[in-house]
């Protein structure tokens, strides 16, 4: 396996009130490649705009010689509704797809000049674009993102059908593939010649992530350990014992140092984190999955899952009095009915005795309300715990319950045996769910002993138990790992992931190699998850787009048994919306610095009416800037604009 060096982020914030120009704009469907060459220069505005323009010269027409913003407003729609009838008259020539992707464009171009869309989201696009085609434009452009215009060069090409999508250099025209023009075994061979293409495409990037279930890794992994164990004075025997472990939870940047390379921001992070008393820890085996040298880089996901950025520590330190307010964003606070309890659903509940982890995720959900690794206060008391489960026996709807916290795994084993007994005596509970990170982080805790415990509450038929992991990324699947699944398999119950899509997993078809590699040990997909909008984690954040073009162009590449996972955003308060399903969300706006405005209609659409939910996401313009600074080629990305 080839070693490779990672790319490291260059360049330097612009300052307020300057532009970037680019040294190269490229006349694709990307317009302008993002430019992380350092120095940054400054943007040519005026270049972005002249292919704005470009894009759809009918409505620069319409904007440039409308008397306000009303005028504007109406012409448009008027467009809009003409390109909308012309699309099926049956001499237009465009290419039935390209078609769709005009509907789409028509129908996001409405909602976002839509009044009541300006008036909930407080801001007008369709204004700011009025401007930009007279002398004002000198006053507002320096405030403006190239994402803004990048967005609107992108819906307008696919407004006037030339979206690119399917070819580069000119519109999609009506025609029928060779394949489907012919017949027997000709038809079949030509079909084949797509479709291995296709793969052998995919296969060309998935040989970029190994896991840890390589024979070279491995061995790098061995030398790791022996390493740690030196450092701690342990031996195997220590390694092989779940509770050497957490004795041993690494909560200062000393054994770091001294253990691996890390990087100056790295080390400050971590030593600042501390001194402000910010949930930092790591097990010795996690930080046996850490290359020993920067300069391997297959290492990212891992380190990123626990090795905080300086922005959030600043944040997290700036917020530290009221943080169970500010970062709470599910609004758990106002979805608990009682302590310890948590519910959005109407069958499903989430019960939480134990509030802390054998480490800490940095983007963890519930960071706002875990004081330290391996709190010794951590566990519930007593009453609070019979509380939660007397509700369980005042709400008999809820059948299916949700262990999680924190981590029920880290908790003593009697403890756990026996709020398990309480909750399997209900006799509505036809399923338990144990959200655990400890197969990814601490495999060495499912033992025999503790997975068979956890077995004897299963009643095939009438009582299901299952485990609800979370692997981030394929670096972290080991041999360790899968002996423990496997033993959890073997033992009758089923182990399911949840990835959280963020930056560190989100390059072509990364995704993709960590749910073969999930399968292949005998795990589930179940949910990808995007980022949700907390504040601190801005960092990890992804555009909903990318999760919906992953979906699309790489997930579903892979046979159905594989891809099992359901794309989700979380809406607060409220759940999950599915995000393949475009009736349940819309873009509503575009903001300046080019970050879309989503509305997420909750669960309960048809069947109550439950108001929706407005959310900002991260400008597509942004996350691309952060691959081409990791090395990638954002050409690769290039449709992401036309995925709403």
């Amino acid at each position: 396996m080839e070693k490779k060096a990672p790319v490291k982020k260059t360049g330097s914030a612009v300052k307020p009130g300057k532009q970037v120009l680019h040294t190269r704009i490229i006349d694709d469907v990307f317009t302008d490649a993002v430019d992380a060459v350092k120095p940054r220069f400054q943007v040519n505005i005026d270049a972005y705009l002249d292919r704005l323009w470009e894009a759809s010269p009918n409505i620069y027409e319409i904007l440039k010689n409308s008397n306000d913003l009303e005028e504007a407003r109406e012409k448009i729609y008027d467009y809009l509704q003409k390109a909308e009838r012309r699309i099926f008259d049956v001499d237009n020539d465009l290419h039935i797809l390209e078609k769709s992707t005009v509907r789409e464009a028509i129908r996001v171009m409405k909602s976002i000049i839509g009044p009541v869309n300006e008036y909930r989201t407080k801001f007008s696009a369709l204004d700011l674009l009025m401007k930009l085609t007279n002398k004002e434009k000198q006053k507002i452009e320096e405030n403006i993102s190239p994402g803004f215009i990048l967005e609107f060069i992108n819906l307008f090409r696919g407004l006037e059908g030339r979206s690119n999508i399917y070819f580069e250099s000119k519109q999609a025209k009506k025609g029928i593939p060779d394949f489907l023009q012919m017949t027997g075994r000709a038809a079949s061979e030509a079909r084949t010649n797509i479709l291995n293409e296709l793969s052998s495409n995919m296969q060309k990037y998935l040989r970029k992530y190994p896991s840890g279930l390589e024979e070279e890794v491995i061995h790098w992994r061995k030398a790791n350990k022996k390493r740690i164990l030196k450092y701690f004075n342990a031996d195997e025997k220590d390694w092989d014992n779940y509770q050497w472990h957490l004795k041993n939870v690494i909560k200062d940047a000393a054994p770091l140092i001294e253990l691996i390379e890390l990087t100056e921001e790295q080390k400050e992070a971590i030593t600042r984190a501390i001194k402000n008393k910010i949930p930092f820890g790591i097990t010795p085996y996690y930080l046996s999955l850490m290359d020993s040298k920067l300069n391997i880089g297959y290492d990212h996901a891992v380190r990123a899952q626990v090795i905080p950025p300086p922005d959030y520590v600043d944040m997290l330190i700036e917020s530290k009095e009221n943080r169970g307010i500010q970062f709470d964003f599910m609004g758990e606070h106002d979805t608990s009915p009682v302590d310890l309890v948590t519910r959005r659903y109407p069958g499903i509940a989430i019960v939480k005795p134990y509030n802390t982890c054998s480490q800490i995720c940095v983007y963890c959900q519930r960071n706002w309300e875990i004081d330290e690794v391996m709190d010794p206060k951590a566990m519930a008391r007593k009453d609070e715990v019979a509380s939660a489960l007397q509700w369980l026996d005042e709400n008999p709807a809820v059948g299916d319950v949700l262990i999680t916290g924190g981590d029920p795994c880290v908790m003593n084993t009697h403890t756990l045996k026996d709020i398990l007994e309480r909750i399997t005596s209900k006799k509505q509970v036809y399923r338990i769910r144990l959200g655990s990170r400890t197969p990814v982080v601490l495999p060495q805790r499912w033992n025999k002993e503790f997975v068979d415990m956890i077995a004897s509450f299963q009643i095939p038929g009438k009582r299901q138990i299952s485990i609800i992991t979370h692997f981030e990324h394929n670096y972290e699947i080991t041999p360790e790992a899968m002996e423990a699944v496997q033993r959890i398999r073997k033992a009758g119950m089923m182990v399911y992931n949840q990835e959280v899509f963020t930056v560190e997993n989100s390059r072509r078809f990364e995704s993709v190699k960590l749910r073969l590699d999930l399968k292949s040990i005998g795990v589930d997909p179940y949910y990808t998850f995007n980022m949700k909008g907390k504040e601190e984690t801005k960092k990890y954040m992804v555009p909903i787009a990318r999760i919906l073009q992953e979906r699309k162009e790489e997930a579903r590449l892979l046979p159905g048994l594989d891809r099992t996972d359901e794309p989700v955003f979380n809406v607060p308060k409220l759940g999950k919306n599915q995000l393949m399903a475009w009736q349940d969300h819309r873009l509503v706006m575009i903001l300046p610095n080019g970050g879309r405005v989503y509305e997420f209609h909750p669960w309960e659409k048809n069947i109550q009416p439950v108001p929706p939910y407005n959310y900002i996401d991260v400008p597509i313009y942004d996350y691309l800037e952060e691959l081409a600074a990791r090395g990638e080629n954002i050409r690769d990305y290039r449709n992401i604009w036309f995925y709403y």
